[in-house]
């Protein structure tokens, strides 16, 4: 073979190889082609297999999918709409402080010197939004709860005078009026609905910024957990933050007090606790739950504080490792019984130290936060089932909270 020949030959067998490779591969481009994704398929499973708790499912994915559609979206919206019915309150508290003395608080030189302590104005600000057209405000215990004088700013510069109608240091919850008509207010929603991972909008009056232009700060983030329960307060304080939703929305000092709202301007919580181990912002604020609140709201209208003047007749502690290692438990959770007070709640139902508590009201029970969270939610009269462990069988104890006697 001439050496044109071989390569006309050669040639040939490219092309016939360049053929067969191109119908090869529009087959195998046909065979992998299916039919196209019908719309929306993967959010209809995505539906079936997480179930929408909200009533308008339509409505609610509807504003979602218009948070980041446009720069006017729904968070611009519920902002527009609440920002007017958000105030700044400042107050002022009259504190007791005792004077320095070289000997200290010791009484054998109180009885010659005298009990030298003096009174002091000091002013306190935070937050607050108004709940009805009439001026009922609600904020926090810890921000106007012992306030001998409450001013509440509005968005239109004006200012008011506000009554403590009541406060309920427990839950953290206080309730404030002030006088006139047609106010703007704050829908309540339903913080029983709030999905992880939501839109939730937190406005207020960090570090008094509410002063310099009357308008609220806004700041935007998800849900970031819900249940949550916390034991916070400084010393002498007792309060129990019960089912608490956790956000990453930025709450600041004299954010206490304001909302949390959702994307269609609802309050579903008020912000009260920060978490903040450098002092400062760190993504774990927390708001309590709207439908606490409303409980609270309606019995501070009613009776001006919660009737909380019950007695258990019990001491608890929390179940630790060694103590878990002790008993032979599973794991480390639950509250174990220290002491019965004799003739007590507790005594009459049945209680024996050692007993551990490991449930109340079908809710399990992790530790004392978890119990006292339990009790503080009830009233004189309300009963309690718990679950008990004693001796390795398990049973249920019926306590009735008692009114406490003089």
């Amino acid at each position: 073979m001439t050496k044109g020949r071989r390569v006309l030959w050669m040639g040939f067998l490219l092309v016939i190889a360049l053929a067969v490779g191109v119908v090869i591969g529009r087959g195998l481009g046909v065979q992998q082609e299916g039919p196209e994704p019908v719309a929306g398929e993967s959010d209809r499973a995505f539906a079936e297999a997480f179930p929408a708790r909200y009533s308008d499912e339509q409505q609610r994915d509807s504003i979602a999918a218009s948070v980041t559609s446009s720069r006017r979206n729904a968070i611009t919206q519920a902002v527009g709409r609440a920002s007017g019915a958000v105030v700044g309150v400042n107050v002022v508290e009259l504190r007791r402080y005792r004077q320095w003395s070289p000997w200290g608080d010791d009484p054998f030189f109180r009885q010659f010197f005298g009990d030298r302590t003096y009174t002091q104005r000091v002013q306190g600000l935070g937050s607050g939004y108004i709940i009805s057209p009439d001026g009922y405000v609600l904020t926090n215990d810890h921000v106007a709860g012992n306030a001998k004088e409450i001013t509440v700013t509005m968005t239109d510069g004006k200012t008011y005078s506000a009554k403590l109608i009541g406060t309920d240091q427990v839950s953290d919850v206080a309730l404030l009026k002030i006088e006139g008509n047609d106010f703007p207010y704050l829908k309540l929603g339903n913080s029983d609905d709030v999905i992880i991972g939501e839109w939730v909008i937190a406005l207020g009056n960090p570090f008094g910024l509410f002063q310099m232009n009357d308008k609220p700060t806004v700041t935007v983030g998800v849900v970031s957990n819900a249940d949550v329960n916390l034991r916070a307060g400084q010393e002498g304080e007792e309060r129990i933050y019960r089912g608490m939703i956790q956000t990453d929305a930025a709450i600041n000092s004299g954010n206490s007090g304001g909302p949390l709202l959702n994307t269609l301007g609802e309050v579903i919580g008020m912000n009260s606790v920060i978490w903040t181990p450098n002092q400062g912002n760190i993504g774990l604020g927390f708001a309590i739950p709207v439908n606490r609140i409303k409980r609270i709201v309606a019995e501070l209208k009613t009776n001006g504080k919660v009737e909380r003047d019950f007695w258990v007749g019990m001491q608890v502690q929390t179940i630790d490792q060694r103590i878990a290692q002790y008993f032979k438990l599973d794991k480390a959770e639950g509250v174990i019984v220290t002491e019965v007070e004799r003739g007590g709640p507790a005594d009459k139902a049945g209680f024996r130290p050692e007993d551990i508590i490991v449930e109340a009201n079908g809710e399990r029970i992790y530790d004392d936060t978890s119990l006292y969270g339990i009790v503080y939610d009830a009233h004189a009269g309300d009963t309690i089932q718990l679950k008990v462990l004693r001796g390795g069988e398990t049973r249920t104890i019926s306590l009735t909270l008692k009114r406490r006697t003089t």
